[in-house]
């Protein structure tokens, strides 16, 4: 499936040091899984996580899923090794933590070669280089570090993300100017499913393509938020059918339900029918 078509709806990390955590991961219904070798790992484990990682991924079962590794920054003692090991491992892709500025992409490119780059995005200086990091020829993906981000803007927790607002603002625009997938941050408390499903709404409705997750528990949630509901796949098909009724009789718009219907809205609807289809293509 083309990276670009397929969905995100949920991305599910999962720690590169726990063997029993990657054999689970083979049966969950995620879209993407970010194998991680940076914070789910201790300094300790670093070097055999690699290892264990590789076997695990060497061993596939993955089937369809997105897979994503997560290194270490190039500036810790680990990074450069995880970047080469990422490049032989079969994963989709590489993300690369703390991106700040499309040069950090180039040092990411130079060492793993033509395997596709995600960046984190979760510093102060990444929200404000965001159109410039989107841009860069090799990115496919960003994804949101919402921890990293308040931590580093010294912000208070509120359930509205009030504060973080103008960084994820800014990042949604520059994945959809250069036509790049763009995940949300992770909801930390994953027994609060009430909580999630509000985040994950607000994610949906701000652009998101999808969620990166840190527990199962919180797949369904995601998948269905971020997933085209049943309204809007039946008024997808009305729009189109309405448009093209419209337009056999020479006419530029339609009407459906009492509201115009013209170009801009059938593309979207087009949208909507084909994300459903590749949902539907990736869970067989």
């Amino acid at each position: 499936m083309d990276p670009r078509s397929r969905p995100y709806r949920s991305v599910l990390y999962i720690p590169g040091s726990r063997p029993r955590a990657l054999e689970k991961a083979r049966g969950l219904a995620v879209d993407a899984i970010i194998f991680d070798l940076e914070d789910a790992v201790t300094a300790g484990e670093k070097a055999s996580a690699r290892d264990t990682l590789a076997e695990a991924l060497s061993a596939g079962g993955y089937g369809a899923r997105l897979k994503i590794v997560r290194i270490n920054g190039l500036d810790t003692a680990w990074g450069r090794a995880d970047a080469e090991a990422a490049a032989n491992m079969g994963c989709d892709a590489v993300l690369l933590p703390k991106v700040s500025s499309p040069e950090d992409l180039d040092a990411l490119a130079a060492i793993t070669g033509d395997l596709a780059l995600w960046a984190m995005m979760e510093t102060p200086r990444g929200m404000l280089n965001a159109a410039a990091i989107a841009a860069h020829p090799r990115l496919q993906g960003m994804v949101m570090g919402t921890n990293d981000l308040a931590k580093e803007m010294q912000t208070r927790f509120r359930p509205d993300r009030l504060p973080l607002m103008s960084g994820l603002g800014l990042c949604v625009l520059a994945a959809r100017a250069e036509g790049k997938v763009i995940v949300d941050g992770v909801y930390n408390a994953f027994k609060d499913e009430d909580g999630l499903l509000a985040e994950c709404t607000q994610g949906r409705e701000m652009g998101f393509d999808g969620k990166t997750l840190i527990h199962p528990a919180q797949i369904d949630i995601a998948n269905a938020a971020f997933a085209p509901s049943p309204e809007e796949i039946d008024l997808a098909g009305r729009q189109i059918a309405a448009f093209e009724a419209a337009e056999a009789e020479g006419q530029g718009v339609a009407v459906v339900d009492g509201k115009i219907v013209e170009n801009l809205h059938v593309a979207t609807a087009r949208e909507i029918l084909a994300k459903a289809d590749a949902i539907a293509q990736l869970t067989g």
